[in-house]
């Protein structure tokens, strides 16, 4: 017979592949939208200028907070020279001493303001950048909000960007299964198109409760190595586990031999018809039990003898009979 695994334990749900990370992109200033450079579906660097509204607000802010500078440096200067001027007088005994100090109060002020200015100007300049949208991060653009010509508030929903590097499988599982899952070590993901095509994630999230419609859990897999094909939206099959299951075959009783006190079978090589034993380990089958699983040695799709195995030889020639099934 072909061995094959026994998978009549696992649990298959149907899901979608989508970004982990998906970030909302929106303008932090009020304007009207100037360009787009993007639309969904392209794939942007980080640091790409997505989208750009009308500077010019912002420009005339900086230009305003560039002359207040000016403005307090002038002052500035003013006041130094007043109290380098008061300073000699009182020196002579021409000024007072409370001249000077109003003098030097004015210096300090006149620095203060030349702070607030600088800062202000610093202030304008990052507010300049507000005018345009950059890539977070490498990704992908999911979806669009606006249009050239709208116009936008500060915190309105402009672009969505997901990262490509990061995928997870969203599945929906009943109430009555969610348990089964949790303790699964692995999960098994099989593209809908293409069964051929399969990966393996791990149970990253589960929601802590239920829909209040469906009774279902939402689970999400991740998929850190996932091949290309598992794209954004694409419907996949996801098996669930625990790591035994996935790899153990079961054997009827009969196809065990002893070698040597290990139990063993007989392998049969498709295309010399011949066999050849080989040691396995068995997953502690009941004395009774007409079945017995297989944990290790043997790979599916493999053909073992179920009969008469106590007759056979090594490299013996065999015919093929009815207990082989294909």
């Amino acid at each position: 017979m072909n061995v094959a695994a026994d998978r009549s334990e696992a649990l298959d749900f149907a899901g979608v592949v989508q970004p982990r990370v998906e970030t909302e992109l929106a303008f932090r200033a009020l304007g009207r939208v100037i360009a787009r450079q993007v639309e969904i579906g392209d794939v942007v660097r980080k640091g790409d200028i997505l989208a750009e509204i009308d500077p010019l607000t912002l420009k005339l802010a900086v230009l305003s907070a560039q002359a207040d500078l000016r403005n307090a440096n002038a002052q500035l200067e003013n006041a130094a020279i007043n109290e380098r001027r008061k300073r000699m007088l009182a020196a002579t005994n021409t000024a007072s001493a409370a001249d000077l100090e109003l003098a030097e109060q004015g210096l300090k002020s006149a620095e203060a303001n030349v702070t607030k200015a600088q800062a202000n100007l610093a202030k304008t300049n990052e507010q300049l950048g507000y005018a345009r949208i950059e890539a977070e991060f490498d990704g992908v653009i999911t979806s669009t909000s606006v249009e050239v010509g709208q116009t936008v508030t500060a915190g309105q929903s402009v672009l969505k960007l997901a990262r490509l590097d990061q995928r997870d499988v969203v599945i929906d599982v009943p109430e009555a299964q969610v348990s089964s899952i949790g303790s699964s070590t692995r999960v098994d993901i099989a593209l809908q198109l293409d069964d051929r095509l399969r990966t393996s994630g791990r149970v990253r999230e589960i929601a802590p409760q239920a829909d209040t419609d469906t009774r279902t859990y939402r689970v999400k897999i991740a998929l850190d190595t996932a091949p290309d094909v598992f794209r954004f939206g694409a419907v996949v099959t996801a098996t669930f586990t625990d790591g035994r299951q996935a790899h153990d075959v079961v054997l009827p009783r009969s196809a065990i031999v002893e070698k040597d006190g290990v139990p063993a079978v007989w392998v049969i090589d498709p295309h010399a018809l011949t066999v050849s034993a080989r040691a396995i380990l068995l997953n502690q089958p009941g004395p009774e039990d007409p079945l017995v699983r297989v944990s290790s040695g043997l790979n599916t799709n493999e053909s073992v003898v179920v009969a008469g195995v106590s007759e056979l030889q090594e490299g013996q020639k065999i015919r093929l009979g009815q207990e082989l099934r294909q």
